[in-house]
């Protein structure tokens, strides 16, 4: 699967779950560290491991192996690697802090409510 396709997929589950404010920053022409980030926000810890988990049930029933994980048993920001994708689930209170979209502004965002 391309990553254009990918992130599509994960975009898809994530708005199935109601994710809240949900971005994409295509990175491929800045970094090497992926193609794409996908930075969305959950309204609880509850929620935000629904999130995470929702996507990697779909990813590995398509055959998508997770590379890491980090952030899990907090939730309040979980970070799931799938090398050309990396996606960011913060807790809304915690977004703004760190504030990645500004910090990877050089890259092209889709935004989606």
């Amino acid at each position: 699967m391309e990553s254009n396709e990918m992130a599509a997929k994960i975009v898809s589950i994530l708005e199935e779950k109601k994710a809240k404010d949900l971005n994409t920053i295509d990175i491929r022409e800045i970094s090497i560290l992926a193609d794409y980030f996908i930075i969305c926000s959950g309204t609880s810890t509850t929620h935000i491991k629904t999130l995470a988990d929702e996507v990697e049930e779909k990813m590995e029933q398509a055959g998508i192996e997770l590379i890491h994980k980090e952030g899990y048993n907090s939730a309040r920001w979980i970070l799931l690697d799938y090398g050309d994708i990396v996606i960011h689930i913060f807790h809304e209170e915690d977004r703004g802090f760190y504030n990645l979209e500004r910090l990877w502004s050089d890259g092209v965002m889709k935004h989606r409510q």
